[in-house]
């Protein structure tokens, strides 16, 4: 502990028996520990594969977990007033929001391999939901988001977003929809962090996980079930500190370039 130099760090290591998302404070003279248990989260999207599997991994946690989804509370993304009406209805805060909606496939169009393939109808889909969704949630769920202590707001993204790590092409109404869920999810930490100084606003890569989303593409890719893959993105949660907001991260905790 020589150079404690009174740093302040996150980290996933157990404090004590109950401290999941602990916030320790290192200090040179007495060094003491300081531990913020995650206690409440929220899911959007609940029902999904990765949303009800983060669901069960927080709730074997013992977490407060309330989830929210279209097939089991008619929650509409796309609808700002159905967002707007089940978010107002919440109380309190949640130390962890975690908006996993979204699709690959909307109205059977698949994914493009040629500009030529590109409608429409499909791009503004896509929009519709994988990026004016979290948009919506964003909006109306900052209420819910406290201002004295850590907690983290992350919303599912996917590597294909990333221009930088494009070098294959296709998919394009996927691609920019994503591409833009990641400029919103990055203006709002910015904004956010002028009032929330310890929130952290982050785009989640989940990696190729084993769910109906994915099993036409999953092919020869390396894949892992939805349990692991929530295991491995609350890893990524508990270990984020609020340097990191509005970045975007993969499942292992590595930058994904914009």
């Amino acid at each position: 502990m020589a150079d404690c130099h009174h740093r302040v760090f996150y980290t996933a290591a157990l404090v004590n028996e109950k401290c999941q998302f602990a916030k320790v404070r290192i200090d040179d003279a007495r060094c003491p520990v300081m531990c913020t248990v995650m206690e409440r989260a929220l899911i959007i999207g609940d029902s999904g594969g990765i949303g009800s599997a983060v669901k069960a991994a927080l709730s074997a946690r013992d977490v407060d977990v309330i989830g929210l989804s279209r097939s089991g509370d008619g929650l509409d993304v796309t609808s700002e007033a159905s967002v707007e009406a089940a978010l107002g209805a919440l109380q309190g805060t949640f130390d962890l929001i975690f908006v996993a909606t979204g699709a690959l496939e909307i109205d059977d169009f698949a994914p493009e391999k040629t500009i030529k393939a590109l409608q429409p109808e499909a791009l503004l889909a896509q929009f519709k939901l994988n990026t004016v969704g979290p948009a919506m949630v964003l909006k109306h769920a900052l209420r819910l988001v406290p201002k004295d202590r850590r907690a983290v707001v992350a919303v599912l993204s996917a590597r294909v977003g990333s221009i930088g790590d494009n070098g294959l092409g296709g998919w394009y109404s996927y691609r920019t929809a994503k591409a833009a869920v990641n400029q919103i999810v990055h203006s709002t930490a910015i904004e956010v962090k002028r009032s929330h100084k310890e929130a952290v606003i982050v785009s989640l890569h989940p990696g190729t996980v084993q769910t109906k989303f994915t099993e036409k593409y999953v092919g020869r890719h390396a894949s892992v079930p939805a349990d692991e893959a929530a295991q491995n993105l609350l890893s990524v949660i508990d270990g984020l500190t609020p340097d990191q907001s509005g970045g975007f991260y993969d499942w292992a905790g590595k930058e994904v370039p914009w």
